[in-house]
């Protein structure tokens, strides 16, 4: 059964206390819903409060991932985090390929490979987000950009392994400007890249992969969004820090 996942990327907010703040403020929020079988909720704090969250989290339907990670298992690399530490904290997902990854951090495409391939060695399951700029949008090639993204981030994956997969699409243009694409836009792109990976694996197993539309989505917009049959779930930054309105949303 495909799921619906409601994700909130705190990006790089709250201190500790804040962070247990918002997760008490979601816990009980949530314990107040009747979530559907097929609804996941799930948040990506900073890494420093990683396992604090999954701590409280225990026991609720609340799971919790990382926002990056280095695809070595351990080594010299100063400042960074292994899988085998983000799964030591509790996480269950990781985020890999945001757009401020890719475009302030310069990650590769080759590079954001590595670290899927080794989410998958160490039963994390990852998230890829691809997405265009808005020049490329402009341009009309929206659709090459996430095709590339695609193909070269899953490069070497099995079919089998893409049963775990959740991908993400974010344009670029929409994240943290308070432009949205519109419902019909994201449907539009959302259903290519569910074709580029029924390509890539088959339809049976596209069909499984969660596909999430992410930039600029909040309670206003989320229904419309949430409507269309190739959006199957948001990634939420902004409206994601105050539980009232990341609720709002998980909750539809």
């Amino acid at each position: 059964m495909k799921k619906r996942i409601i994700a909130g990327n705190w990006k790089m907010y709250k201190t500790s206390s804040e962070a247990k703040d918002l997760v008490h403020g979601i816990l009980s929020g949530m314990k107040e819903m009747n979530l559907p079988a097929d609804r996941e909720v799930l948040v990506f704090p900073p890494v420093i409060h990683v396992k604090e969250v999954h701590e409280m989290a225990k026991g609720s339907k609340l799971s919790v991932g990382v926002q990056n990670m280095y695809f070595e298992a351990e080594g010299a690399f100063t400042g960074e985090v292994s899988p085998k530490m983000v799964k030591d904290a509790g996480a269950k997902y990781i985020l890999i390929g945001h757009s401020e990854r890719r475009h302030i951090f310069k990650e590769s495409d080759e590079l954001l490979n590595r670290k899927v391939k080794a989410a998958y060695e160490n039963d994390l399951i990852p998230m890829l987000c691809i997405g265009e700029l808005l020049e490329e949008y402009e341009a009309g090639k929206t659709n090459e950009v996430c095709k590339k993204q695609l193909v070269e981030g899953l490069k070497d994956i099995t079919a089998d392994q893409a049963k775990k997969l959740t991908v993400a699409y974010e344009p670029v243009w929409a994240i943290g400007t308070g432009k949205v694409a519109t419902p019909e836009i994201a449907e539009s792109v959302q259903k290519y890249v569910r074709s580029v990976l029924a390509e890539m694996f088959g339809q049976d197993i596209a069909d499984l992969i969660p596909i999430l539309y992410g930039g600029s989505a909040k309670p206003e917009n989320a229904a419309g969004l949430l409507s269309q049959p190739n959006v199957d779930g948001l990634l939420i930054g902004g409206a994601c820090l105050k539980a009232d309105s990341f609720l709002a949303i998980a909750k539809l």
